[in-house]
């Protein structure tokens, strides 16, 4: 089998944390062998922006996974509960609508301390994304040739 494809969506906001995730993304890839030639990062302003940055990736048959990497932190408001639902379920509307793997690296939490905690993350949406592409590819159900 040749080397997967994959793009990396990256949120801005809390770029502290999410420059961290995108490190242990990109080291979890490597570590499976793909080459880095093969690993698109892409920016978005923020975890509200991934679904619709998922969706253009997606729908251009290019990848054969996407990694999505953002960080919404609880504020005194409702917007976290709006954002971090949106980002969850626009993702999960593009993976089901493409049958493309897409591994959930959106960390919502309390504090940005809880977040830093948690970078570890990185790695492991990009591991299920190749996981979730291998069982895809086995099902016959792979987004492209």
């Amino acid at each position: 089998m040749p080397s997967r494809r994959v793009a990396v969506l990256v949120s801005r906001f809390n770029e502290n944390v999410t420059t961290r995730l995108l490190d242990g993304a990109r080291d979890a890839l490597r570590r499976a062998g793909i080459p880095d030639a093969n690993i698109d990062v892409h920016w978005v302003p923020g975890a509200f922006e991934l679904p619709v940055a998922a969706e253009a990736a997606a729908a251009g048959g290019r990848y054969d996974a996407l990694v999505a990497l953002g960080c919404v932190i609880r504020g005194e408001t409702a917007h976290f509960e709006y954002v971090a639902g949106e980002a969850a379920r626009g993702l999960g509307n593009v993976a089901l609508a493409h049958r493309i793997a897409i591994g959930f690296g959106v960390l919502t939490t309390e504090t940005e301390e809880q977040a830093l905690a948690r970078v570890g993350k990185g790695a492991e949406a990009a591991q299920a994304a190749l996981e979730t592409a291998d069982v895809l590819e086995r099902l016959g159900a792979a987004p492209r040739d």
